[in-house]
């Protein structure tokens, strides 16, 4: 069996490391438009049989196709605006795909073509990530558990284990995808109707065991990706809120409002600046703190009735930077959620050919356990 990730970042590096620790897959072919500089955890397989590295521009249609040729499955970790074409490339080639997704129009437009994928025999799975990805899979368990779902409540975040500066937060996947965050509007469930809500909004305190202890919880958009759709009408409560150590909200809602997240143009002086990319060029090395350990907290809260009775499911995760390995936490929760949701596809466990997302085709059990193994556990709570 022959695996195919592309994008040779901090989550790509991090599937495919996963991916390698299946004896069962004969070759991981790691394609990027450099594969010069890898994370240290794999240098043990550079220049090995299994690994292959290949140089690969993904706007080259045919090198694209080279590179899929014969591979059972494609994990796809680079930026959301590829994932389209790298879905019907997948398909042309009849490999399963899975991405990391995080922008639910293109989720739709990748479910456009359900038909093309069902004909070609193949699945493919968009948002395979941490949010989305894992926390919809465990609210879909939730949900699945119950004879019917009032609310559901997702919480999740990456953080430092050591906050500081005055936002106390790292980064630990992409500035722009943060920023990007703040400033879109988000989608929740009310009453049972979909509407939006403003990014940074609704601020509450979410306690969890020490020593994280309180954090504080706000809107921010793409976490729930389709269910809101999916569910309204059928479901009362759905939202998705991102994790902050106290006080980080108030800030960056501050930032924003000044106008200092914005894409357009401004005259500084004669010279046109981009206010969010000047905030970009200040605020990343700033927040860039390579040997401060990173952790993910999560909260999945699902709530309903089980034989006419009040009933609540909730999934509990704080998963660790791995310092064995040199893996971060972000990287095991989002990194291997995508591999293991691409060896789900190889090995049949994602019964149903077509395009779905992944609370509606993965198997959550399996799921859950194939974390468990890799020692991302979920704790799960019944009241």
């Amino acid at each position: 069996m022959k695996m195919l990730v592309l994008g040779a970042g901090l989550q790509g590096s991090a599937c495919a490391y996963d991916l390698l620790q299946n004896p069962s897959i004969a070759e991981v072919r790691l394609a990027d438009k450099s594969v010069e500089t890898l994370p240290a955890f794999l240098e043990p397989y550079i220049g090995g049989e299994r690994l292959k590295l290949i140089t690969l521009d993904v706007k080259n249609p045919t090198a694209v196709q080279a590179a899929m040729a014969g591979v059972t499955s494609v994990m796809c970790a680079i930026p959301y605006y590829f994932n389209l074409p790298m879905t019907e490339a997948a398909i042309a080639a009849g490999a399963h795909f899975s991405d990391l997704g995080g922008n639910t129009e293109i989720v739709e437009q990748q479910k456009a073509l359900n038909a093309k994928a069902a004909a070609a025999g193949v699945t493919v799975i968009p948002d395979c990530g941490l949010a989305p990805g894992m926390v919809n899979i465990l609210a879909q368990l939730g949900i699945d558990r119950l004879d019917a779902t009032t609310s559901v409540r997702i919480f999740v975040g990456g953080l430092p284990q050591e906050p500081q500066g005055p936002l106390k937060y790292q980064i630990v996947y992409s500035i722009e995808g943060v920023l990007d965050y703040y400033t879109t509007l988000s989608w929740v469930v009310r009453d049972g109707k979909r509407m939006h809500v403003k990014a940074l909004s609704e601020i509450e305190p979410v306690m969890f065991d020490p020593p994280v202890g309180e954090l504080e919880a706000f809107h921010t958009a793409g976490g729930l990706s389709t269910m809101a759709h999916r569910y309204e009408g059928t479901i009362p409560t759905m939202e998705y809120k991102t994790l902050r150590y106290p006080g980080h909200a108030k800030i960056m809602e501050a930032i924003r409002e000044l106008g200092l997240l914005e894409l357009e143009p401004v005259d500084v002086k004669g010279t046109k600046v981009v206010p969010r990319e000047l905030a970009i060029a200040q605020m990343q090395p700033r927040l860039t703190k390579k040997d401060s350990p990173d952790l993910v907290a999560l909260r999945v809260v699902v709530s309903g009735t089980k034989g006419g009775k009040p009933m609540t499911h909730t999934f509990e995760l704080v998963d660790r930077f791995d310092a064995a390995h040199g893996i971060s936490a972000m990287m095991r929760t989002t990194g291997y959620s995508l591999s293991i949701t691409g060896q789900l596809q190889a090995d049949g466990a994602v019964q149903v050919a077509g395009v779905h997302t992944p609370d509606e085709c993965v198997p959550g059990e399996r799921y859950v356990a194939e974390l468990g193994k890799r020692g991302v556990l979920i704790r799960q709570i019944v009241r």
